[in-house]
């Protein structure tokens, strides 16, 4: 979800990501002493577990119109994800 919605495509920048930036580890229900997954753990899921399946993809996007209409995102900055 940080991912998409600040257009990090790359699984080792997110990592950067989640150990720098503090909000993204309290979204992500990390404590500071919390370590985050491994590079490895993202590209696996990404590009094997859930390749073939559309539950993450409808979860993801159900949550996203759901923040659009509670005013969390911008609609502008949306767009549904390529099949």
């Amino acid at each position: 979800m940080i991912g998409y919605c600040i257009g990090i495509r790359s699984e080792r920048r997110l990592c950067e990501e989640l150990h720098l930036n503090l909000i993204y580890r309290r979204f992500c229900r990390l404590d500071l002493n919390d370590r985050v997954p491994d590079l490895s753990t993202f590209s696996k899921n990404r590009h094997g577990r859930f390749r073939e399946s559309e539950l993450l993809r409808h979860l993801f996007e159900t949550t996203v119109v759901r923040c659009i209409a509670e005013g969390l995102v911008s609609v502008s900055a949306w767009q549904p994800m390529p099949a």
